[in-house]
Formats: structure tokens, sequence, C-alpha cells
């Protein structure tokens, strides 16, 4: 039951214990290296446990989804990944009690690395199998290894292309729902992750009256693609309004927008 635990804990924080057993920090490193250029970063590995650990650090890369889920597919399969530019030393490390290690991320760019790229490196707790442990894993098919996950992600430090759109904005309220939702699409098109903040508005075409709703923030990777969901309270004037969603990512770029018609009868 404790191991199931340890799933829910990846992703979630810039510093992350594993159960008072490991710890890794930072699980962010963005690097920021010039194509041709070669830039070093640290990743600090302590062992809480009170018993010798070995631990072994691998690369993976991963895409996502609408929702922002992360799905982890083969190596080298994502045109956008950094894993053969990266280098870990030492990659497999064994820690003392208490013991804490300072570990070696190197990111070297190729001369046509101009473009942003990300992978994951997976911190494992190495797990020696007593017969009694083979038995149960044989009986059960699988084995959960502790691991942390370290998301990794490269883009020159000349690289500005940031750019996304905003679009299909549409309700998606349902029968005794107690406020209305809406859903809208946000695209990256350029070359830098954003952290996009969409709202909505509400104007009323008789008064001119107008009132902003439901703020959102996320972060769209670029190429990506992610529905966001929207609420406010339902319209109890009746009238003709315009209903907007407003993006803004900043970076000195314009509001993106779009709307649809509302009337309230």
């Amino acid at each position: 039951m404790r191991t199931r635990s340890f799933l829910f804990l990846l992703f979630v924080t810039t510093k992350l214990l594993f159960g008072q057993d490991f710890e890794v920090s930072p699980v962010l490193m963005n690097f920021n290296a010039e194509a041709g250029e070669i830039q070093k970063k640290q990743l600090t590995l302590i062992n809480h446990s009170a018993q010798l650990q070995k631990y072994a650090l691998k690369i993976s890369d991963y895409i996502l989804d609408t929702d922002g889920n992360r799905k982890i597919v083969p190596l080298g399969s994502n045109t956008r990944s950094c894993a053969d530019w990266i280098t870990i030393n030492p990659a497999f490390v064994e820690l003392n009690p208490n013991q804490t290690a300072q570990l070696e991320v190197l990111m070297t760019v190729p001369k046509n690395g101009f473009t942003s790229r990300w992978c994951m490196l997976h911190v494992e707790a190495a797990k020696e199998q007593s017969s009694f442990d083979a038995d149960k894993t044989l009986a059960t098919g699988v084995m959960l290894i502790p691991r942390i996950v370290v998301l990794v992600s490269q883009s020159p430090r000349s690289n500005t292309n940031y750019k996304a759109i905003i679009s299909k904005l549409r309700e998606i309220t349902k029968k005794g729902d107690k406020q209305l939702s809406f859903e809208v699409t946000v695209s990256n098109v350029g070359d830098k992750v954003i952290d996009a903040n969409v709202y909505l508005t509400l104007a009323n075409l008789q008064s001119a009256k107008e009132e902003k709703f439901s703020l959102s923030k996320t972060t769209v990777f670029p190429d990506a693609t992610r529905k966001i969901v929207l609420q406010m309270p339902k319209i109890s004037v009746k009238g003709k309004y315009v209903l907007a969603a407003i993006l803004d990512y900043g970076h000195r770029q314009p509001l993106g927008g779009t709307q649809l018609m509302l009337d309230v009868k």
C-alpha cells in the first residue's frame, strides 16, 4: 500500500521527498544553452533510508495530451526530444544512510539546436529481491520500483518565438449544473513554453456593462494544444451578450481572444 502512494508524488514540487527514503532536487531543470554550447547543472540526491542504497538514473521521452497529461513514449520518437543531448555523471550511485551525492547533468546542444526540446530523468532506487520477493513478483506479474521524475527542458536564450492562439469557445454546461461551463482551446504555435492565463469576459450589448470571470493558468508546450474549462455564474438578467475567452501569455505579446453570442430569454 505504501509503494502505491509513491506514485502520487510525481511532478508536484520543486523539491520532492520520496516517503523519507530518498530525495532529489531540483525536479525541474531548465537549460538555456545556445546552439553549439555545453551547459552544466547539479542534481542533488540524498539517501534518507537507514540502509545502503543504490540508485540508477535513466532518460525517457514523453508527449502531452490535450489535458496536459504526460505519456512516456519510446526514446527518440519525440521530435522535440533532447535525450541524446544529455549526459549524466554518474548515472549509477551507491549511498550510505543520510549520505548526499552531487550529480552532474550536462546539456550538449548541437550546432543546429535552435529549437525548444525536453525529456525526463528517472531517478530509481535499485530494488534487490529476496527469493520471497521474487515469488511475490511472479504472482502479481508486476514490481513497483520507487522513482522520482525530473523534468528537463532546453531552449536557447536567443529563442524568443512566443506565439499562441485561442479558439473553439463553446458551452459545455450540463443540466442541473449550478454554473455555466465553457471549453476553449489554446494552441502553442511558437517555439517557447508559455504560461497561459485564460479568463472569460461577459458584455451586455444593451447596457455595455462588462464583467470578468474564471481565471485559469496552464502551461502549454510548443506544438501542443490544451483544452481549458472555464466557469461563470448563470446570467440572471435577460438580454443579448457577447462572451469572450481571453488569452494572456505575457512576453509583450498581444492578447488573444475568441467569442460567441449569448441570448438570454
